[in-house]
C-alpha cells in the first residue's frame, strides 16, 4: 500500500512539473485525464501479466472511452510518464516507454506489421514527443531525445537527437534546446 501511495504522489509531483496549468494534487487527481489513464493502465498490465488478459483489455477499452486515451494493457510504461491534453494518444500492446516520458495529445505508438512480434517502438526515458506524432513500427527513440509535432518516425533516432518532419530526418539535439514545457517544433 505504501509503495502505491508513493507512486501516485510521483505521478502528481510529475504532472506539477511538466504542466504549468496544474494547480494542485486534488484537482491534478480529479480532473487529469493523462493521469487516470495511466493509472488504469498499471491495473490494467497488472491483469495482463497475472493471464487476466480479458479483463485487463475491458478496464483498458472502458478507460479509452473516458479519457480518449488508448493504452493497450501488454504495453510497458516506466515511472513518471506524463500525457498532456491526451486525446487520441495510441499505445500499442508492444511498445516499451522509459521513465520520465512526455507525450502530448494525438500521439501513436504503433506498429507496422500484422504479426505476433515485436511490432511497437521503444521509447527510452526522457523523450519528449510532440502533438500528433506517428511513431511506427519496433524502433528505438533514443534516450534525452525530442519528436516534434506532426513528425512520421519510422527509423530509429539517435539518444540526445530532435526529430522532425514526414518522414522525420534527426538531427543532434544542442545543449540549449532541452528547456522545459517546449514542443519539439521551437527548436526547428
Amino acid at each position: 500500500m505504501y509503495r502505491l501511495v508513493q507512486m501516485i504522489r510521483e505521478d502528481l509531483s510529475n504532472a506539477r512539473e511538466h504542466d504549468p496549468a496544474a494547480r494542485g494534487d486534488v484537482e491534478n487527481a480529479i480532473v487529469y485525464s493523462g493521469l487516470h489513464a495511466i493509472w488504469a493502465h498499471r491495473v490494467a498490465h497488472w491483469l495482463w501479466l497475472r493471464g487476466f488478459k480479458g479483463f485487463a483489455r475491458i478496464l483498458a477499452q472502458s478507460t479509452r472511452f473516458l479519457t480518449g486515451i488508448e493504452i493497450h494493457p501488454g504495453a510497458t510504461i516506466g515511472r513518471r510518464f506524463f500525457i498532456d491534453h491526451g486525446m487520441g494518444i495510441v499505445i500499442g500492446e508492444t511498445a516499451e516507454i522509459g521513465d520520465g516520458v512526455m507525450l502530448y495529445h494525438g500521439v501513436t505508438l504503433g506498429g507496422q506489421v500484422l504479426t505476433q512480434t515485436k511490432r511497437h517502438p521503444t521509447i527510452e526515458d526522457n523523450v519528449t514527443i510532440g502533438a500528433g506524432a506517428k511513431v511506427l513500427g519496433p524502433i528505438t527513440v533514443g534516450r534525452g531525445s525530442a519528436v516534434g509535432a506532426n513528425a512520421v518516425v519510422t527509423k530509429d533516432v539517435p539518444p540526445e537527437h530532435i526529430a522532425t518532419g514526414i518522414p522525420a530526418k534527426n538531427r543532434p539535439r544542442g545543449k540549449d534546446e532541452k528547456i522545459k514545457l517546449v514542443d519539439p517544433d521551437y527548436y526547428i
